[in-house]
């Protein structure tokens, strides 16, 4: 109820233009998107230049949250500033990304805009840099061991790795890929298919303030509950739509049995969405994830996901990185497939 009052409100926020895309331009935006970042992700070289968009959305939570979330008052009133805060995160890069396309709609042509759009939405996608990491956990292990492996999944996950054996690595970091296929890709591109370009800032904004200030922890829990609650809301479609990329990635025979493992075992997460893509992934994999892990010295009592093993190796982790990449694969096909459907409709 609280997720749904913020997600409405936030509309009021979102420029009435970009409302209005129709889905014979938004659907080719997403496609395009999805393909030209698989094609070559976002250019090192411009990343060492101007940063990347996320940065900057990030260096705006950054200033919000130093100048609004005061520890000296009253957390009711640090909630009512996250709320502000949440609403200013979304309406400047929103505003401006719709203001800038108005502009560029009036003077370029029409599919010029759509690839410029589709270049932009691009380097919010990140499917290149999401097998990348998690490929770095699979060589750190195989070639440089545990120690390497386990400095290698802290770069992608939040739990405690000093103490894990590979087997938790692997899990670890196969638990990143299922979560992040439907958080990094699936959903900046679902967005993107119902709102063109500023649907992807929309999400990224949100998104990006979840993971820095929706924290359960006496500084955040306050003032980042909007931006917790309002990125629950809106990745409930993706993390669906991920969990069934990643059943059509596997092998038809498997169909039923990771079905009747998402049905049972995705209810069981602490999160409304990510148990959806770690039960699809672990059933296809024949592994257990999720389950008792540390944060921050403290261990949760998480339940199992899956009916596999919890012996994960290497070779676990790259079945895991083809189940992705296919995965990917049937969310593009998906697209372009919407989007010639789109533009015949038109």
């Amino acid at each position: 109820m609280v997720a749904s009052v913020i997600f409405c409100a936030s509309l009021v926020f979102i420029p009435a233009p970009m409302l209005f895309f129709p889905l014979s331009i938004t659907l080719p935006v997403a496609a395009l998107a999805a393909g030209m970042e698989a094609a070559w992700g976002y250019p090192a070289p411009l990343l060492n230049m101007i940063g990347h968009p996320v940065m900057w959305i990030g260096a705006l939570i950054d200033r919000l949250e130093h100048v609004l979330n005061r520890m000296d008052t009253s957390e009711r009133t640090r909630r009512l500033l996250g709320f502000v805060a949440l609403a200013l995160i979304i309406a400047i890069p929103v505003t401006l990304t719709a203001g800038l396309l108005g502009m560029g709609y009036t003077l370029l042509p029409a599919p010029v805009m759509l690839l410029v759009q589709a270049g932009l939405a691009s380097t919010l996608v990140a499917q290149r840099s999401l097998w990348v990491h998690v490929q770095a956990v699979g060589t750190a292990l195989r070639h440089n061991g545990l120690s390497a492996g386990r400095n290698a999944v802290s770069m992608i996950v939040g739990r405690d790795t000093s103490a894990l054996d590979e087997a938790a690595v692997v899990r670890a970091a196969l638990e990143s890929l299922a979560e992040n296929f439907s958080d990094g890709i699936v959903a900046p591109l679902f967005w993107t298919a119902l709102f063109g370009l500023p649907g992807a800032v929309f999400y990224k904004c949100v998104n990006t303030a979840d993971s820095m200030i929706g924290h359960l922890n006496p500084r955040y829990r306050a003032f980042g509950m909007a931006a917790a609650k309002l990125d629950d809301l809106i990745n409930l479609p993706a993390s669906r739509l991920a969990a069934l990329c990643l059943m059509l990635a596997a092998p038809r025979q498997q169909w039923p049995h990771i079905w009747r493992t998402i049905k049972r075992d995705a209810p069981r997460h602490r999160s409304p969405n990510a148990g959806w893509p770690e039960a699809a992934m672990a059933a296809a994999l024949n592994t257990l994830l999720a389950g008792p892990r540390s944060y921050g010295g403290k261990m949760t009592k998480d339940p199992w996901i899956g009916s596999g093993t919890s012996g994960a190796g290497v070779a676990d982790l790259e079945r895991g990185l083809r189940l992705y990449r296919r995965a990917c694969g049937v969310l593009i096909a998906g697209l372009l497939c919407a989007a010639l459907g789109g533009m015949i409709g038109a």
